[in-house]
């Protein structure tokens, strides 16, 4: 199976950016993690700040392999580009964030992504992406 990873704005920080939120661990480690447990799937993984750049990721994966985990950081909140590319790829398109965003500031209650998306999991810290790839395997 093959699955990709696009991780957005400050993503890179994981680890470092407030680890009250977003956890102590950063994203390379915990990827090594999930490539141990899930041996059966092949992993791409694309992190950037610029949104074009996810754009571009979304657009060039989004016509083959089994899927896409998204977590567009705060783009999540203000990207109709965003959005719109994952309704014009085939792929489907699993929407994770590692904080509960409804917890949180009002504006983080609005995504221009999970319209478009194959589900959304959020609020369990970096295991919202090993519960994305359970939604692909386990069907």
């Amino acid at each position: 199976m093959q699955l990709t990873i696009i991780n957005g704005p400050n993503l890179n920080l994981l680890g470092k950016r407030e680890p009250e939120i977003y956890g102590a661990q950063g994203f390379e480690a915990y990827l090594e993690t999930l490539k141990e447990r899930f041996p059966g799937c092949t992993f791409s993984y694309i992190q950037s700040n610029i949104e074009g750049e996810l754009i571009d990721a979304l657009h060039k994966h989004g016509f083959s392999g089994d899927g896409i985990i998204l977590n567009a950081g705060a783009y999540t909140h203000t990207s109709i580009g965003i959005g719109d590319a994952i309704k014009a790829i085939e792929t489907p398109v699993v929407e994770v964030h590692i904080s509960n965003t409804f917890s949180r500031e009002d504006f983080r209650h609005t995504s221009f992504i999970t319209p478009n998306a194959k589900g959304l999991i959020l609020g369990f810290g970096l295991d919202v992406y090993r519960l994305a790839i359970e939604s692909f395997t386990t069907n």
